[in-house]
């Protein structure tokens, strides 16, 4: 057994871990403009010799409004499938359908808070910034997977979060203080959310032979490689947003395309491959399929 995750258990600490949007972000707040918002690990900002430190910064708060919008549109499908989840269970184990429900709930309370954090930063900033979308077509591609390769994927961005947060963003006192209360904030109600997507991917690899988990890990890798497209395109929407700010076009703008995008690429895919809770969980369905994305990792490094 390689967690000791129950949802009666789960359902408890989620309740004791409960907070409401003001206590994060009140409609009356903003942002500091003048400060980071991202942790330097996931921005890698400030290697860019060929920018000025304003204009660093400048590109590191737009990391920020990226991070804001695609942990919209993540929560975004997380929500119908969880949902979808739940309702063949709505007869069964109660502590499972009140968790899971539970679990609903607290992630559409983190789509509207993203969405205030989101236009807290519109407010401030000089400049619109363009973003992938529209998010139902994004959440659409992910849904029309097998449940259990968007399970991992889920969990895969749960036990990322975590890693943010505790591993780049808790201990770092540069950082806009209303940014590090959204992450910890987020992290708190996230950390209980990998417990129970742990539940629900064990259950949904239950009687799974070999060459079916084989196929749902193709799958995974199918949606990995549709959000990391989106990835390259949406550091080229960046970039724009970086030019105007800054009025000048950049010289050696392919070479950051291909830095900014590798770093959105550790963000949202790589630091969640390589968490060894992820990790566990893999190996407890599979021993090939965790030694499958052990291969693909490093390349999102």
């Amino acid at each position: 057994m390689y967690n000791d995750f129950n949802y009666e258990a789960t359902l408890a600490s989620s309740l004791r871990a409960q907070w409401q949007l003001d206590d994060v972000l009140r409609t009356d707040q903003e942002l500091d403009f003048s400060r980071n918002m991202m942790p330097e690990s996931l921005a890698r900002t400030a290697a860019l010799d060929s920018l000025n430190p304003f204009e660093q910064r400048v590109l590191n708060q737009i990391s920020t409004h990226q991070y804001l919008c695609i942990f919209g549109v993540v929560e975004e499908f997380i929500l119908p499938f969880l949902i979808d989840h739940a309702r063949p269970h709505l007869l069964g184990d109660d502590w499972r359908v009140r968790a899971i429900l539970n679990f609903a709930s607290e992630e559409a309370k983190h789509i509207h808070l993203f969405k205030r954090f989101h236009s807290a930063f519109v407010r401030g900033f000089p400049v619109e910034c363009r973003m992938i979308g529209p998010s139902e077509a994004i959440g659409a591609e992910v849904l029309r997977h097998d449940p259990l390769s968007v399970g991992l994927v889920i969990l895969m961005i749960e036990w990322m979060t975590q890693q943010h947060y505790l591993g780049s963003i808790r201990d770092d006192g540069e950082l806009d203080p209303l940014f590090k209360s959204l992450m910890k904030h987020h992290w708190m109600e996230e950390a209980q959310h990998a417990k129970l997507d742990t539940l629900i991917v064990d259950a949904l690899a239950v009687g799974r032979t070999e060459a079916e988990i084989d196929e749902a890990i193709d799958e995974f890798f199918e949606i990995g490689g549709f959000l990391d497209d989106g990835l390259k395109t949406q550091a080229g929407f960046n970039l724009d947003a970086l030019e105007i700010a800054m009025g000048r076009k950049l010289e050696n703008r392919e070479e950051i395309l291909a830095q900014q995008h590798q770093a959105a690429r550790w963000t949202y895919i790589g630091s969640g491959m390589v968490h060894e809770r992820f990790k566990n969980t893999l190996n407890g369905i599979s021993r090939r399929a965790a030694e499958r994305i052990a291969e693909a990792a490093p390349v999102f490094a």
